[in-house]
């Protein structure tokens, strides 16, 4: 049976220096960092977080929470969250390891139970205390990156299994209402999916809704108590987002970002820029590439 750490040497082996790594294995990426972060807002994928070595606090509007190397963070949909490394050095640097969610897998898992899925609002962010089964799955899945010819087989099965330690984990209720077709959860992360995918283009709230099978009114409700902003703030977060990544890794011009993540008006992007990131664009790319912050949020 593997230990955490086991799963930190594993970790930073594979990422020897400040960053994240993407890796073989579709849905699992690696994040180190040398130092405590400064706080960072991003869109987490469905996913499970789980912390090799250090410590991070995430938040959800007024909603925070901590998690370390005895703990794991699950995020069951694509949530807006501001995180930021609290606990890292140069001798026990923060590592972590993310394994996205196969929503098409997970729907798989609880038909083969049987059981029916709870039918009450559950968090879609949590975070548990790891245990000794998860861990040994994640460093089984690590380990294939040494072997990567096993990785079309093996893979698929280890995530499996560990959707399966999820399901009977704690965080299970959540992860089978999720699943619901017409639950809240569900629908908010369909209307979370049809924003994604046009986020540069303007926004029908009435199209997203009939995506996610509500009406207009029922989607602001429950999409602000999941995700605690609007539809719109939502795809405005995404667009600043990408716009800031459009800078740092492609080195777009502010006006070039803005036009290319739909914003028609330079102003306006600065302004919105800023009251998200705390600076205007240029300023913001400054500092971030002076302190090594280069969007590594989870």
């Amino acid at each position: 049976m593997s230990s955490i750490a086991d799963l930190a040497a594993l970790v930073a082996r594979h990422v020897p220096k400040t960053g994240m790594a993407r890796t073989r294995v579709e849905r699992l990426s690696l994040f180190r960092a040398d130092e405590p972060t400064v706080p960072l807002p991003a869109v987490y994928d469905a996913s499970v977080c789980i912390i090799a070595q250090g410590a991070k606090r995430v938040s959800l509007g007024e909603q925070s929470l901590v998690y370390d190397a005895a703990h794991y963070l699950l995020v069951s949909i694509d949530l807006p969250l501001v995180g930021h490394v609290i606990v890292a050095d140069r001798t026990a640097p923060y590592l972590c390891c993310k394994i996205d969610i196969d929503q098409a897998v997970l729907a798989n898992l609880i038909l083969a139970e049987g059981g029916r899925a709870p039918r009450a609002d559950l968090p879609a962010l949590a975070v548990y205390r790891s245990d000794d089964d998860l861990i040994d799955a994640a460093c089984r899945l690590m380990r294939l990156l040494n072997r990567p010819d096993d990785i079309p087989a093996l893979a698929p099965l280890i995530e499996r299994e560990i959707l399966y330690r999820l399901l009977t984990g704690p965080h299970g209720r959540a992860l089978r209402y999720m699943a619901v077709a017409d639950s809240h959860l569900n629908q908010v992360s369909r209307a979370i999916a049809t924003i994604r995918k046009g986020f540069d283009q303007p926004l029908r709230v009435s199209d997203v809704a009939t995506a996610a099978g509500m009406s207009p009114s029922s989607l602001h409700e429950h999409f602000r108590a999941v995700t605690k902003m609007t539809p719109l703030e939502y795809q405005k977060q995404l667009r600043l987002q990408e716009a800031r990544r459009l800078m740092l890794s492609v080195g777009m011009t502010a006006s070039s970002a803005g036009f290319a993540v739909g914003y028609e008006s330079p102003s306006q992007f600065s302004r919105e820029y800023a009251r998200l990131f705390g600076a205007p664009p240029r300023r913001d790319i400054e500092q971030l590439q002076l302190s090594g912050n280069l969007l590594t949020p989870l």
